[in-house]
């Protein structure tokens, strides 16, 4: 129940303290090349996703 509780009240000063915190880690120059690797790897999980439900499709239609 707890951790309901911390989760439903993240709020903007929780985010603006992650900032600084990244901030302070990375440096501004290196967030953008670390948000781009986020992105591509979003990117490619989903593709992936996507042509494993194709190919489960494509193996049931051939059984029927």
């Amino acid at each position: 129940m707890s951790l309901n509780i911390f989760l439903g009240m993240i709020g903007p000063w929780q985010i603006v303290l992650v900032v600084v915190v990244l901030l302070l880690l990375f440096g501004g120059k290196k967030i953008p090349e670390l948000m781009r690797g986020l992105g591509s790897g979003i990117k490619e999980f989903k593709d992936a996703s996507k042509e494993d439900e194709h190919s489960a499709e494509s193996s049931s239609n051939t059984k029927e």
